[in-house]
């Protein structure tokens, strides 16, 4: 198999990574706080800080690699349409995350002190409001990464 079918195989799987990591832990994340459960909330905040730290991040390091290796050897020009609107898209994915990132762990070191429900009450609709428009935008990645709409053109 050449390089450039390994590179893609591995762009693909960070991709997948990345959306079902994503995915996956948002869910956990959500049914643990709608179930009131506090306990339920200290073990799924800490399962998720760590599958980011394990999943998430190598994932989002493999895919901007791997992403301009395959835009360069498929002779997308990096000033095209496609390019910017997938770095534009790429860029605002990443300013959702962090501050996600930050308030899971808050959350879970909140908890861990034994703070009550209510303290952390805002900080997990803010983690929705800035989830919604990343999985969003991370859907739109995926459409531009299979259509290469805009990329030659």
């Amino acid at each position: 198999m050449s390089a450039y079918l390994w590179i893609k195989l591995l762009h693909i799987l960070s991709a997948t990574v990345l959306f079902g990591t994503g995915l996956g832990t948002a869910f956990f994340m959500l049914r643990a706080y709608l179930s009131n459960d506090d306990a339920a909330m200290a073990v799924t905040t800490r399962n998720v800080v760590l599958a980011d730290w394990l999943f998430t991040t190598p994932a989002v390091v493999i895919q901007l690699v791997s992403g301009i290796w395959l835009t360069s050897e498929l002779n997308i020009s990096f000033s095209s349409l496609w390019f910017i609107v997938v770095v534009g898209l790429y860029g605002f994915v990443g300013l959702c995350w962090l501050p996600v990132v930050w308030i899971q762990i808050r959350i879970k070191n909140l908890i861990a002190n034994g703070a009550a429900r209510d303290s952390y009450r805002g900080l997990m609709r803010l983690w929705i409001v800035l989830g919604v428009p990343a999985f969003t935008a991370v859907l739109l990645l995926f459409y531009l990464m299979v259509s290469k709409h805009g990329a030659y053109g």
